[in-house]
């Protein structure tokens, strides 16, 4: 499946549009609790860990939105947007969400 930033993909037609799909993940504030104390990942000024979290996160919520797209019979999403959000009592949580129009290219 086809999964763009894009309004189109070039050189390829949409022929039928199938709605507006999402996917979510959401990370605990354990994550966090964990993440913070193990600040000896710190290098640089980032943080490995953190990184490969809000990786596996925004994964997750790719996932979900080609198999959303893929259940309204679409082969691509265009226009994609990725969205990062903080959550929860005292900011605990972090929520990825992605979202796009699912289509069906020719």
């Amino acid at each position: 499946m086809i999964v763009t930033t894009t309004p189109q993909i070039e050189g390829r037609r949409i022929s039928r549009y199938c709605g507006v799909v999402a996917g979510e993940a959401i990370l605990g504030a354990n994550l966090f609790k964990d993440l913070f104390a193990g600040i000896r990942d710190l290098v640089g000024g980032r943080s490995a860990t953190y990184e490969k979290e809000l990786q596996r996160a925004r994964d997750i919520a790719l996932t979900e939105l080609q198999e959303r797209a893929q259940a309204l019979g679409a082969n691509a999403v265009v226009g994609v947007d990725l969205d990062y959000e903080v959550l929860g009592q005292g900011n605990g949580m972090l929520m990825v969400s992605a979202s796009g129009t699912a289509v069906v290219l020719e």
